[in-house]
């Protein structure tokens, strides 16, 4: 009876071995035509890629110039130009000097200078004929030395930069700190043309002075190698005839040496000199 149970155990095991033989074929066949399926369904998914010009330059202008919501990327906004220095509101809404021709402009005065406060901070506008540099500095005597010096230099690249520099004697060091912001500059008809912003109050320093203090203000311009300053176009720059307060606005012009010769004291003595000299002799 134990053999013949074995006996049917083995059968029973041999028919379902040869059931599960017969039954994975037809699953392999089934599943490499599902396979097949897939990826006929899978190509038949993916558009069919047009190799000519036209499909490529619309792809590469969709890839380069939409963004993915399909919209064309923002441009960078255009450099606004340099605005031109009004010199309408001196003696108004801000205080200028002039040197040069009578009833120059800052585009014609051989220096300009304006200042005028906006809040904690006071904005200079600078102007000269010249293709290097043009600087004001602020001094407590009228005679260069120990001066702080903003500066505003034409480099070879046709650049305009504002650098901040500290009168030794008669050298001007650059210094590292600058107080300078919001810059901006131009070269254009051979003049050098800047405006910048310094704060009223700094931290007490040896190079930077307080503007809210009054100072007298000296007036320089001149050539420039490679982005570096050279000594000044004139033996004697001029300077501001008094200390200059920040809270005061004036429109001041000072004649250049071409406009002050019969204006000078010397000048006119010896004019009178010369009448009295002519009279007297006239027989």
């Amino acid at each position: 009876m134990a053999v013949r149970s074995r006996g049917a155990w083995r059968r029973l095991l041999l028919l379902l071995l040869l059931a599960d033989s017969a039954a994975s074929p037809a699953e392999e066949s089934g599943g490499r035509r599902e396979a097949g399926g897939g990826e006929q369904s899978e190509e038949a998914a993916q558009p069919h890629h047009d190799s000519s010009y036209g499909t490529f330059a619309s792809e590469f202008y969709d890839l380069r110039y939409l963004s993915e919501e399909g919209y064309p990327f923002p441009t960078a906004p255009p450099v606004d130009p340099f605005a031109k220095i009004r010199v309408d509101d001196c003696g108004k809404t801000k205080g200028c000097f002039r040197y040069g021709k009578p009833g120059c402009n800052a585009e014609t005065c051989d220096y300009f200078l304006s200042y005028r406060r906006i809040g904690a901070d006071v904005e200079f506008e600078l102007s000269a004929d010249t293709d290097g540099w043009v600087a004001v500095g602020f001094s407590s005597d009228k005679k260069m030395g120990g001066d702080d010096v903003m500066a505003c230099v034409h480099d070879d690249n046709g650049r305009v930069r504002i650098h901040h520099f500290y009168n030794v004697g008669q050298w001007a060091k650059e210094i590292q700190r600058n107080p300078a912001r919001d810059e901006e500059g131009v070269f254009e008809n051979n003049r050098v043309t800047c405006r910048f912003k310094r704060p009223v109050y700094v931290p007490r320093e040896e190079t930077i002075v307080d503007l809210h203090l009054s100072w007298y203000y000296l007036f320089a311009w001149g050539p420039a190698i490679q982005g570096s300053i050279t000594r000044h176009d004139i033996d004697s720059p001029p300077v501001s005839e008094r200390v200059v307060s920040i809270y005061k606005y004036e429109d001041i012009f000072m004649p250049s040496a071409a406009y002050q010769t019969f204006s000078s004291p010397f000048c006119l003595l010896l004019i009178v000199a010369l009448t009295f000299y002519l009279l007297m002799g006239t027989p």
